[in-house]
């Protein structure tokens, strides 16, 4: 039976492998050994690790290794502490390959920790292009990694083209549009999610009728930007009057200011906010039937371009930190502009839902990524010597 160790650090990362998580669960051929960290582990961004236990997961290994201050240099520093602490999981665990996922910052630990150990990696959605510090660390896992599972063809084509064995390069699919296929949209949303979630703020978002989402996060080469960009948003989101579900940032350089934005824009000018409310988690399922039944998706996460494309939910994208990738046409990029972004949300909003599009995958990739580690030949030899 082989040992596959999935390293998980982030809460889009846990959207991103769930069904796969699953899926080597279910396998007789193969072992899960789940490793949380970083920011996986923290209150202030949602504690996403009770939600992986909820979901019947048993973790092998924890890893605190954040580092305070979101800024450039604590990015480097909690990096750095979690390949030490890898280092020591994988030889205690002793997997037989490792799985890393997509591209922040801190996956890159993940890759040196087993390339140097002489273990095996898979890499997940490799191949696909982002405008900051990701792209970057995403083609370094590339390469450090053994085995590649990518979401579409033109991924795979990039893959190979960097130089990757071809019969080492499978498209899956990408695991989160496996969640999108499998939740069960109603007429209107099925749960509370004050009763389930609270959050901070006096709105009482009213779910049965029209509302938009928020979700912005820095961007990593543009990080002293954050509080500013935010505070353009926020503006725009104040004067529409739409109510309005906002989530907190992840865990990048610069989210200690785009925090610091929202806290001082409510501050100033909370007896203008009325319509909006702050969450900083859902499950992955709660969070998409919460965008399957807005009205539109505004900010900078990867969830517009990635599983909207398969809901037909209509996104508003701001600024650099998705160039490059593959979209929908769901989507409308506009600069960190007022006027633009507000223009964009009302096309939007008079435009109504998609067609669904499946640029991401078909629903099965779990499934799909699980056989492949079942069933490929892990040899690192045999790549090294190609």
């Amino acid at each position: 039976m082989r040992k596959v160790c999935v390293v998980v650090t982030a809460r889009p990362s846990y959207s991103r492998i769930k069904t796969a998580l699953e899926a080597i669960v279910a396998s007789p051929d193969l072992e899960l050994q789940l490793v949380l960290a970083a920011s996986m582990l923290l209150d202030r961004y949602g504690n996403v690790a009770r939600f992986v236990q909820r979901d019947g997961f048993e973790v092998a290994a924890r890893i605190y290794n954040v580092v305070e201050g979101e800024n450039l240099i604590t990015s480097a520093k909690s990096t750095g502490l979690a390949l030490l602490e890898l280092a020591t999981v994988f030889d205690n665990l002793k997997p037989d390959v490792v799985v890393t996922i997509a591209d922040r910052y801190e996956t890159i630990a993940t890759s040196i920790a087993a390339a140097y150990s002489n273990i095996p990696l898979a890499h997940v959605q490799g191949g696909e292009v982002t405008g900051s510090i990701d792209e970057k660390v995403r083609h370094a896992n590339t390469k450090l990694a053994d085995l590649h599972l990518v979401s579409n063809q033109e991924a795979a084509e990039r893959v190979i083209r960097m130089g990757e064995r071809p019969d080492r390069v499978f498209v899956t699919g990408c695991p989160s549009i496996d969640l999108a296929a499998r939740v069960e949209y109603n007429d209107h949303l099925d749960f509370d999610p004050y009763e389930r979630y609270g959050g901070v703020g006096e709105a009482r978002v009213d779910f049965s009728r029209d509302y938009l989402v928020v979700m912005q996060h820095p961007v990593t080469t543009e990080y002293e930007r954050a509080r500013h960009d935010v505070t353009v948003t926020l503006e725009v989101i104040r004067d529409l009057g739409i109510p309005t579900a906002w989530f907190w940032p992840n865990m990048d350089a610069g989210s200690d200011g785009t925090s610091k934005g929202i806290r001082a824009f409510r501050e100033l000018e909370g007896h203008r906010l009325g319509h909006m409310h702050f969450f900083k988690n859902m499950t992955p399922e709660d969070f998409l039937k919460l965008i399957y039944h807005s009205r539109c998706l505004v900010g900078n996460s990867s969830v517009g371009i990635r599983e909207s494309a398969y809901l037909g939910v209509p996104v508003v994208n701001i600024g650099s930190r998705q160039n490059g990738r593959t979209r929908g046409k769901n989507v409308l990029d506009v600069p960190h502009e007022y006027q633009a972004i507000r223009s964009a949300i009302e096309r939007q909003l008079a435009n109504g839902r998609y067609a669904s599009d499946p640029i991401y995958g078909d629903g099965h990739a779990g499934e799909r990524i699980a056989d492949i580690l079942a069933t490929c030949e892990l040899s690192i030899e045999k790549r090294l010597t190609y």
